[in-house]
């Protein structure tokens, strides 16, 4: 099957462009969501967290502590890769069944770590959504309630745009109106579907 990656830095509109496949009825599986998933309460994933950082990691609900945890792995390096050691495989896990109980012509990844987690391994094209970084930070701020001081290192951490770029296969520009996006994302629909069909053939 035809799978099709999109990324984008923060505030590029990588929602709004997953919402639209979806209402053409393309399953989209969420990286992010799986990654929420291998941690969720009850989870083996969460199980082990627990075991390394102590009890104190979760709340009184059972479920995560995440903004304890964010706080612990932004000052220990050990930490942080001790986590993406436990994580990372699970996450892929997960992608990878959602991507196998998929049943629509083709399906969409999307990943804000695409290619820095090496997701884009699993893909065969790669869509970028980019924006001008003005806008990056304007959207961010505005959505967020968030410091413009802090949006800009959020963007700093992130993969350089022309780096992201020179990964892509597709581009959506997101920096017009929703109905200028909606006609970019039929547009590259209608392409998926002839390759996925090409490819289906093969």
């Amino acid at each position: 099957m035809l799978i099709v990656g999109i990324t984008g830095g923060i505030g590029s509109g990588k929602t709004a462009v997953t919402n639209e496949f979806a209402k053409l009825g393309i399953d989209v599986i969420d990286a992010d969501i799986a990654a929420r998933t291998v941690v969720a309460k009850g989870s083996t994933g969460l199980e082990q967290i627990k075991q390394h950082f102590g009890e104190n990691i979760v709340l009184e609900d059972g479920s995560l502590n995440r903004a304890k945890l964010r706080e612990i792995i932004f000052k220990d390096a050990d930490a942080k890769k001790w986590l993406e050691q436990l994580t990372h495989p699970l996450i892929r896990e997960e992608i990878l069944r959602g991507l196998q109980n998929s049943t629509s012509p083709y399906s969409i990844l999307v990943s804000p770590l695409l290619i820095e987690s090496g997701q884009h391994e699993l893909v065969n094209r790669v869509l970028v959504v980019d924006v001008p970084v003005e806008l990056q930070l304007k959207r961010t701020c505005k959505r967020d309630n968030n410091p413009q001081a802090q949006v800009e290192a959020i963007i700093a951490s992130q993969l350089d745009r022309d780096k992201r770029l020179s990964f892509a296969d597709d581009v959506i520009i997101n920096n017009q109106t929703l109905e200028h996006l909606q006609q970019q994302v039929a547009q590259l629909n209608q392409q998926y579907l002839r390759l996925s069909e090409k490819q289906y053939e093969s």
